[in-house]
């Protein structure tokens, strides 16, 4: 009798534990795309025209519509979730996966890492539209208040960038329910809004869009970039689908979002074809005017979770490309000992912070800002779409036809709203590209800078079977305790070692040349994680891996070590690390002086490595080198 009870509680057990992650999925990874419907049927109107005609309202209901089914649905919940390097999802995740074979494939990562970039831009924004829109529902309760929206949109920003330090696991769990209550809303909004004219649903059908398309001319051009915002969110699907794996980001998407922005924008489209074009943003038109100031409350709360999703993805983005060797070391704090997603990294929050505020305030308004966004992100998806033909063939063995079928009407989709995008660039669409340009240049130049010093110190190496031999003919004393010599070289004797020697004239008995490498995978076993070969008597060499969604732990691996059979002494461990230095160099320099010059300023400003590979600071020894570019 236990064991049918047993039994049948199971399924339910894991229905609740699926349910549960569906609704946390609602908050962290569906914010953006769901709040899209404050401001893009807005934009789409606006660039329709003054009075747009019921063909031009049917045809861009239809292009959302499909958009969202396209977009969201086809390329990113029906095909790029079905891709993943490990249970991890995202454009450097891609990436990574693309890369492991062949590591040599400079085109699929100067893709992926110009479509992460992009992200970058399109972060800066998303808060910054997603608040200003939410908030200028003021206008409609109390137009007198109109000129402290922006304050407070300010006010707001500042708050939620400060409050980074602390971490999101307390209050994130109430990011979905809050999230399920804004879906629930945002439907119901929509509904009534289709009860004032039901035939707004033929809009459905795609001939009505591309019948607009076909004969709009540059009219419906523009609309197409307005409509692209519907899915500004999409990416966000992959990226976090490593938090919760695929099958809850599916149930959320296709029981609760989908129905929900359909119904919305579905509703905006027959409120404005039902009577005489209004004045205020549409979205807060359906609303009735008693229930005005708690959607404008809501809608607010929205967007802050919507920003909140942005800026945990750009620190998690952040720390994959710091481990994969493509930006220079952060200080990155972890908030919560439950979750490892949840991490802060003071230099992105606060540059972030500057750049969506600024945002703010140099256009001042929702509208305006809508001409700057979706540039950035349409590239991305742009990127994603390259990489995922290289995926069809290479993961999932398609043949070359099918493969350039399935990508290549998405590709056509991905040219379209670039094109389309590309009309904002004067208007400033232009602020993105460059915010996504600098940290494509970090990118660029700090993995430039890193593998040129890697090629200087490995011309500095001495074979172990020299050292040994200096090591009898002197008769270099050994003293108690373990050195621990942490170098980029995965061959010979590093050269902070010769230094030690040189100066100290003496050699710990315990000898471990470690180099810690970060490989294309997110995670690694941790059986896998160190291999040690024995040198000379009492010399190691240890090469540890860890995947780029760790964080190495030095200590924990000698431990791992002794238990291997190494016979360090863990109560006397001294670790002796490499502090590089970049100056110029006069004949033959190895990189352009500019590049150069940039690389030292990053390398400079960069976290210390101690912190990095988890040393205890009191058992460092820092050498100091010089190192001619």
């Amino acid at each position: 009798m236990s064991d049918t009870a047993d039994g049948s509680a199971r399924p339910h057990a894991a229905q609740a534990a699926g349910a549960a992650a569906s609704l946390a999925a609602l908050g962290v990874v569906f914010g953006d795309i769901g709040t899209s419907p404050l401001y893009t049927f807005t934009t789409v109107l606006d660039a329709a025209g003054a009075h747009p005609a019921p063909r031009a309202i049917l045809g861009a209901l239809s292009l959302i519509f499909w958009t969202l089914i396209i977009v969201t649905a086809v390329k990113y919940v029906m095909l790029a979730m079905r891709i993943d390097n490990d249970g991890e999802g995202g454009i450097l995740a891609l990436m990574s996966l693309l890369g492991v074979k062949k590591q040599q494939r400079r085109v699929i990562v100067l893709v992926g890492l110009l479509g992460a970039a992009l992200i970058y831009g399109d972060g800066a924004i998303t808060p910054a539209i997603s608040v200003l829109s939410a908030l200028e529902g003021i206008d409609i309760v109390a137009p007198s208040f109109q000129h402290f929206v922006l304050p407070v949109t300010v006010v707001i920003l500042l708050v939620l960038f400060a409050v980074q330090r602390q971490g999101t696991a307390r209050i994130g769990r109430l990011f979905g329910p809050v999230m399920a209550v804004w879906f629930a809303t945002i439907a119901l909004l929509g509904v009534a809004g289709i009860a004032r004219d039901p035939a707004v649903l033929r809009a459905l059908d795609p001939l009505y869009g591309l019948s607009f398309l076909a004969s709009g001319g540059m009219a419906a051009f523009a609309v197409l970039g307005g409509v692209f915002l519907c899915v500004t969110g999409a990416e966000a699907l992959y990226a976090d689908m490593g938090h919760f794996g695929p099958k809850p980001i599916r149930r959320a998407w296709w029981g609760v979002v989908l129905p929900s922005l359909v119904l919305n924008y579905a509703g905006q489209a027959a409120l404005e074809l039902s009577g005489p074009a209004g004045t205020g943003n549409i979205f807060f038109r359906l609303c009735p005017p008693l229930l005005l100031v708690p959607l404008v409350v809501l809608a607010t709360v929205a967007t802050i979770i919507a920003s909140q999703s942005i800026i945990t993805g750009a620190f998690s983005m952040t720390r994959q490309a710091i481990q994969l060797g493509w930006m220079p070391r952060l200080q990155i704090a972890q908030t919560s000992s439950h979750g490892y997603g949840q991490i802060y990294v003071g230099a992105v929050n606060w540059l972030l912070m500057i750049a969506t505020i600024g945002l703010a305030v140099g256009f001042r308004k929702s509208d305006n800002l809508a001409s700057a966004y979706g540039i950035a992100v349409s590239l991305t998806m742009l990127m994603t779409t390259m990489l995922l033909f290289i995926a069809m063939r290479e993961v999932w063995h398609w043949g070359i036809l099918r493969a350039a079928a399935v990508a290549g009407a998405l590709l056509v989709v991905d040219v379209a709203f670039v094109s389309a995008n590309m009309l904002k660039l004067a208007d400033g669409g232009y602020v993105p590209l460059l915010l996504a340009g600098a940290v494509y240049g970090i990118m660029l130049i700090w993995h430039t800078g890193v593998r040129a010093v890697g090629t200087r110190i490995a011309d500095s190496v001495v074979p172990i079977a020299t050292l040994t031999d200096r090591l009898t003919r002197d008769a270099v004393p050994r003293v108690p305790g373990t050195a621990v010599f942490l170098t980029r070289t995965d061959r010979d004797a590093p050269p902070s070692l010769l230094w030690h020697l040189k100066h100290s004239r003496a050699l710990q008995r315990h000898v471990l040349v470690l180099t810690v490498v970060t490989e294309p995978v997110p995670w690694i076993l941790p059986a896998d994680h160190l291999t040690v070969t024995p040198l000379a008597a009492d010399m190691w060499r240890g090469n540890a891996r860890f995947g780029f969604m760790e964080r190495p732990d030095v200590p924990a691996l000698l431990a791992q070590a002794q238990a291997a059979g190494c016979g360090l002494d863990l109560d006397d461990v001294t670790y002796f690390v490499g502090h590089e230095t970049i100056v110029a160099r006069e004949e033959r320099p190895r990189l352009a002086r500019p590049v150069a010059a940039a690389f030292a300023f990053l390398q400079r400003n960069s976290a210390h490595v101690t912190d990095y590979l988890r040393l205890p600071a009191e058992q460092v020894v820092e050498i100091g080198r010089q190192i001619a570019l």
